[in-house]
Parts: C-alpha cells; structure tokens; sequence
C-alpha cells in the first residue's frame, strides 16, 4: 500500500519546474498557440545561438508552404513563429536535418 503514488500530497497552486512559458536550457520547445478562431502560429524555442534562424526559417517556409518569422524577446531569446499548426512537421525537419537530436525536442500544445 506504501508505494502507490497518487495519494503524495500535492499543491496546486505550486509552480510547475516545466512550465509551458519556461525555458529548459538544452531542450527545443515547439508549441502552438490559439489566436482568433481557428488561427493558429507554432512556436520554436531553445535552439542553439549559433545556428542561423532565418535560413532554417527560409527552409521551413519553402518545405511547408507556411508563412513565418524570426523574432527576438529580451526575456526568452530568439524564437520561430510559423504560421499554422506545424509541430510535428518541424521535429521531423530539425531532426531530419540534423540540427537537434529526437530526445532534445519536447512539443507543447492541444
């Protein structure tokens, strides 16, 4: 009876350590956010500074037939927005290409 795990007291309001809007160094993170209606973007954060961002967006853009852009927050770095729910269509091209490993990237949404 001591090992079942669903009775451990848990708060909560406590903060999560992976939070949806937190940043694990390391990791890739791509979400999807709602906008108006059915309108959606994908989200693509935590790649290396020293890759280029907008030739990766150029290529995602090309491959997906997707609109996008690269933008700069002081407080989360540099992330990729793309148009439309593109999740698992950029694992498959950042892992395809070699440009992350499969275990790195974790994917956030509905």
């Amino acid at each position: 009876m001591s090992d079942l795990i669903n009775f451990i007291e848990k708060d909560p309001f406590a903060d999560e350590k992976d939070d949806a809007v937190g940043f694990t160094p390391g990791k890739v993170h791509i979400r999807v956010q709602q906008r108006n209606g059915r309108k959606c973007i994908t989200t693509v954060q935590g790649l290396s500074e020293d890759l280029d961002l907008k030739k990766i967006l150029k290529e995602i853009k090309k491959n997906f037939c997707c609109n996008g852009n690269v933008v700069t927050d002081p407080e989360l770095g540099t992330i990729i927005q793309i148009q439309g729910d593109q999740r698992d269509n950029v694992r498959k091209f950042l892992v395809d290409e070699g440009l992350v490993d499969k275990k790195n990237v974790q994917l956030h949404g509905f």
